[in-house]
C-alpha cells in the first residue's frame, strides 16, 4: 500500500465512529426484548451497579434503563460527526459502559474455561472481552472529540 492509499485519521475516525454506533444501535435495542433481558439478568442481576434495578423495576424494565442508555450513548456519539462536544461526552459514556461490562469478568462464572483456567477463556469471557477494544474504539471517539475542542494553533 503507497503512502497516499493510507486512510487518514478522519476516515479512521468515522469507521469507528459509525460502527461504535452501529453496535450501540442493535443492542441497545435488543435489551427491549424479552430474551435478551432475561440474558441480561443473569449477568447484571448480582452486579453491585445494578443488583437495585431489578427489585425495583423487574428484569424488563431494568434491560429497559440498559437500553436507553446504550442508546443514548449512541446517539451522542453519532451526533459527535458534527458536535465535537458531544463526540467527547459520547465516547466517555462509551468507555463508561464497557468498563461497567468488562468488570462483570470479575468473579463471573465460567470466565475462564473449567479444567484450563487462564488464559483459556470460558463461554462468560469469549462473551466479555470483545468489550476491551470497543472500549478502545469508545476511548478514541471521545480523544478526536477532545482534540477538535481545542483552539487552533
Amino acid at each position: 500500500m503507497s503512502v497516499r492509499h493510507i486512510p487518514t485519521e478522519a476516515v479512521v475516525v468515522a469507521a469507528l465512529r459509525w460502527t461504535i454506533v452501529l453496535i450501540f444501535a442493535l443492542f441497545g435495542t435488543a435489551k427491549f426484548a424479552v430474551y435478551e433481558a432475561a440474558g441480561v439478568a443473569k449477568i447484571a442481576g448480582g452486579h453491585p451497579l445494578f443488583a437495585w434495578m431489578y427489585p425495583l423495576w423487574g428484569e424488563r424494565g431494568a434491560s429497559n434503563v440498559i437500553g436507553t442508555i446504550e442508546l443514548l450513548t449512541g446517539a451522542a456519539i453519532a451526533i459527535g460527526a458534527f458536535s465535537a462536544r458531544a463526540g467527547a461526552a459520547g465516547g466517555a459514556m462509551g468507555v463508561g459502559i464497557f468498563c461497567v461490562t468488562l468488570s462483570f469478568g470479575f468473579g463471573a462464572p465460567a470466565f475462564w474455561q473449567a479444567g484450563y483456567g487462564a488464559p483459556f477463556l470460558g463461554s462468560t469471557g469469549q462473551f466479555l472481552v470483545k468489550d476491551s477494544v470497543l472500549l478502545a474504539a469508545c476511548l478514541a471517539i471521545a480523544a478526536d472529540g477532545l482534540r477538535r475542542m481545542r483552539p487552533a494553533a
